[in-house]
């Protein structure tokens, strides 16, 4: 494509119809407002009745462990326990996701499923 050309297509692209362009600002708004709620999600997961507690952020980093000295001897429970924890925090997220997700795309009126 000559340089010509590139310019007369992106000349085209910038031509949207107005109400496309509105659709697309809007989304980027909201992809924008989506991002921002989902860094401030904050999970808490535990297991062993509360041996390991994990708190997780919406971008699935580890904020803080708390593991009960009483299973620091058995290093086995305790990996499991860990393991058990921070894979329940991620459902989490998941889950705190998918619902922003589900109440700021419902009104578009899109097929479900679709994201």
């Amino acid at each position: 494509m000559t340089a010509g050309a590139a310019t007369v297509r992106k000349a085209e692209i910038m031509k949207m119809p107005g109400n496309v362009q509105a659709m697309l600002q809007q989304a980027q708004k909201m992809q924008q407002q989506l991002q921002e709620r989902v860094a401030g999600i904050r999970v808490e997961a535990s297991t062993g009745g509360g041996m390991v507690t994990v708190r997780m952020d919406g971008h699935k980093r580890l904020l803080e462990v708390k593991i009960d000295p009483q299973v620091s001897g058995d290093l086995e429970m305790l990996q499991d326990l860990v393991l058990g924890a921070v894979n329940e925090a991620g459902k989490k997220v998941d889950q705190e996701t998918q619902s922003m997700m589900g109440g700021m795309l419902g009104g578009l009126g899109l097929p479900p499923g679709l994201f």
